[in-house]
């Protein structure tokens, strides 16, 4: 399949995290490979924090769609109405949805980051494809800011001030380095509290993009170790460690 049939494709949410996709390595994949190989492809259970996230993303990047959320008026998740209106399935909680609004709006009451988001030439939810380390690599950016050569991530954090640290322990190094081969931009986070409402646009050290680069060449040994070397028994593996 020609590269813009795929990338076509890979615009629809059921196909680029459906059977379509799983054809790719993503970012999302690098804690697996770099910590259980054996658990790749496995269905993680969907989180209330990601959840959120995504309502938040939406609601910037497209939101007409946010119709599609289910959204529940409960104080928590363990309430008897909670539970006979969501029928199972995870929901938003009215006050959550209520806070995202808000930091919506406080976000785009910046003109700094009004102006990144809703350029000229923008596009939102773009996928692309790239061969690194001898595999194929997908992802999707939040936004392509054309204007001024940036891929523009949107994240939120419950402590600002700590998001360095948790940009490593999350694999955001990889992602950037990911996405700036993808795309061919550099890459920038745009980060919310959640908590104060401080904003902060965020760009990548050199050292940042050799980290994320380091973390994607590991994950191809494991990923071709383990799913690409013929004769390869997974139950002879184990980890040889020093303290």
């Amino acid at each position: 399949m020609k590269k813009e049939k795929v990338l076509e494709k890979l615009k629809e949410d059921e196909h680029y995290y459906g059977k379509f996709g799983k054809q790719y390595l993503s970012n999302s994949d690098i804690s697996t490979l770099l910590t259980n190989p054996l658990a790749l492809g496995q269905q993680s259970k969907m989180s209330s924090a990601f959840l959120v996230g995504g309502y938040f993303h939406t609601a910037i990047l497209e939101p007409d769609k946010l119709k599609k959320f289910k959204i529940v008026e409960s104080s928590t998740r363990n309430t008897k109405h909670y539970k006979e209106i969501s029928n199972g399935e995870l929901c938003l909680l009215q006050h959550e949805v209520d806070k995202i609004e808000l930091m919506t709006e406080k976000l785009m009451k910046n003109d700094i980051c009004r102006g990144l988001v809703r350029g000229i030439d923008v596009e939102y939810e773009k996928p692309g494809i790239v061969e690194l380390e001898g595999n194929m690599w997908k992802g999707k950016a939040d936004i392509i800011n054309h204007d001024d050569q940036l891929i523009i991530d949107l994240k939120t954090t419950s402590d600002i001030n700590s998001f360095k640290r948790s940009a490593y322990r999350y694999n955001y190094d990889s992602q950037a380095y990911i996405y700036s081969k993808l795309f061919g931009y550099e890459f920038v986070f745009m980060v919310m509290d959640k908590n104060t409402h401080q904003i902060a646009v965020i760009d990548c050290s050199p050292d940042f993009y050799r980290s994320g680069e380091a973390k994607v060449k590991r994950a191809t040994e494991a990923y071709d170790l383990f799913f690409k070397t013929e004769g390869f028994e997974p139950s002879q593996y184990f980890m040889n460690l020093t303290l």
